[in-house]
Parts: structure tokens; sequence; C-alpha cells
């Protein structure tokens, strides 16, 4: 059977966890800054986890990562 291809696009957006899960950078953040709360734009810094749902297809995705 051949290898499975990767996702390029969701290699560049998703990283693995130590514990099996993924991590991806919030959205709303890229541009028209100046029009957010310095608030919002804080809450919007950190990267947050996938969702448990969507972890099995984003494995499809991203086999080798």
């Amino acid at each position: 059977m051949p290898k499975m291809k990767t996702v390029k696009s969701a290699a560049k957006r998703f990283k693995r966890t130590g514990g099996g899960g993924f991590k991806h950078r919030q959205s709303f953040r890229s541009h028209m800054s100046t029009h957010k709360p310095g608030k919002r734009m804080q809450h919007l810094r950190p990267l947050q986890m996938v969702d448990p749902v969507d972890v099995k297809s984003i494995e499809k995705m991203v086999p080798y990562i």
C-alpha cells in the first residue's frame, strides 16, 4: 500500500502536542487589529487546542507529524 500524502496546508496550521492532541493559532488576529480592543487581541494571542471531535480528521490530513 502506498504511503499517505500530507495535506501541506494542514501541516502548516497544526502542531502535535506531547499528549497526542493538536494546537493551532487563533483566527481573527491577522489584520485590522486597530479596530479590535487590546483585551481581545490578548485573548487571541496564545495557541488553542483543537477540539477533540476534530482530532481524528486532522490525524488523517497530517499522518507523519
